[in-house]
């Protein structure tokens, strides 16, 4: 019987890990899966010890100070009980300032760990390569260019590719999605993506919305669409009443493929949603917005001109990007109706998003399970 632990902090990660452990339960049908997750996990017969909700949280603010003890508290507790009772290998899903931290204390331990998703060393707080290598036997990376950094520092590493280039389509199913949403098949949409944690919707989802309110004046035509992460319709819904309440909105519990394969155009949070976007093959405007002391100290660690992913892993900023001050609703509406009044534009990123899908198309499940598996053979 194979035996792994797993750390899946928010839900990116949870849709990531369970790609990952689809793949090896269909390497090891006996597998046994246990650690901190989501639904996604749950639904595959993970053992969620804790949900993965209590570890998401969002910028460097009070909400972070006041959980601080609670979430030092878990990682100690899971550490414990993984080396009582000991697995095969640890992977850690992303959350590298959770998991670096309980992966050097097992690794020190004799615990093979594994880490999926490579930090953005290459982006900001490039130091951290010093901490995986104390941590990590064997980093899994999204991205192509990736794997250099760490072999030059002595760290295994392995090109995987992205989980989400498999399982998104090269063609998005745009009217199959549109059925589905009860959306004309002419009918211009925008899909509102402000993000799946707490933080991310106190501190975007009020601009997004007020936004929509601004589009809504101006095209009348238009409709919206906002996939809501499991938990947040509690904290969106009055966000509504207060910024647009007559705007032609839809909450959806849910659904974010099928807003992004419905819709013309997004307004998403920058984060994993943005690459999902591209893989649909859909124009963005990128925002986002986090506390004022967040945004100070971010600001000042940052190596690349960009943030969002689709213009990271292009080198060019194919789409917008408005962050903090910038991303203003009028700003946002602007740009949202740029993209929907040139279509050639529009035509021609769509073009560089399929590009961008091919590259990433690597069959990650197998290729991550492969370099598993070979570190649970070399213990």
């Amino acid at each position: 019987m194979t035996r792994i632990a797993m750390v899946a902090g928010e839900a990116s990660s949870d849709l990531l890990g369970s790609l990952l452990l689809g793949g090896m339960q269909r390497r090891w049908p006996d597998l046994q899966a246990a650690g901190i997750g989501g639904p996604r996990l749950t639904e595959l017969g993970f053992d969620a010890w804790w949900p993965s909700d209590k570890l998401a949280v969002h910028g460097f603010n009070l909400e972070l100070l006041r959980r601080f003890r609670e979430i030092w508290n878990i990682r100690e507790a899971l550490g414990t009980r993984l080396l009582a009772d000991r697995p095969d290998v640890f992977i850690g899903v992303d959350a590298p300032d959770f998991n670096l931290g309980l992966e050097a204390r097992l690794k020190a331990s004799g615990v093979k760990t594994v880490h999926f998703v490579s930090p953005s060393i290459w982006a900001w707080r490039g130091g951290r390569i010093n901490k995986i290598h104390r941590s990590v036997d064997h980093m899994l990376c999204l991205f192509p260019f990736e794997p250099a950094l760490y072999h030059a520092k002595g760290i295994g590493a392995s090109f995987v590719g992205h989980p989400l280039a498999d399982t998104i389509p090269l063609t998005p199913p745009r009217a199959e999605a549109r059925a589905k949403l009860g959306i004309g098949a002419d009918t211009p949409l925008v899909a509102v993506l402000p993000g799946s944690r707490r933080g991310e919707i106190r501190y975007i989802a009020p601009t997004f919305l007020a936004t929509v309110a601004v589009l809504a004046r101006q095209r009348p035509d238009l409709r919206f669409v906002l996939p809501m992460a499991p938990g947040l319709r509690g904290m969106i819904e009055p966000l509504v009443r207060e910024h647009c309440p007559d705007a032609p909105l839809t909450l959806l519990d849910g659904q974010s493929h099928d807003a992004l394969a419905a819709c013309d155009v997004t307004l998403i949070a920058s984060g994993t949603a943005t690459l999902e976007a591209a893989l649909f093959k859909r124009p963005m405007v990128i925002a986002y917005r986090v506390s004022t002391l967040s945004w100070h100290i971010m600001r000042h660690m940052g190596y690349l001109p960009w943030v969002g992913l689709p213009n990271i892993l292009a080198r060019e900023f194919l789409v917008p990007e408005r962050l903090q001050d910038a991303a203003e609703p009028v700003q946002l509406a602007r740009d949202v109706t740029e993209w929907l009044d040139q279509p050639g534009r529009a035509d021609a990123v769509q073009q560089r998003f399929v590009e961008l899908h091919h590259t990433l198309r690597r069959d990650t499940a197998r290729a991550a399970t492969d370099a598993i598996a070979e570190i649970i053979e070399a213990r």
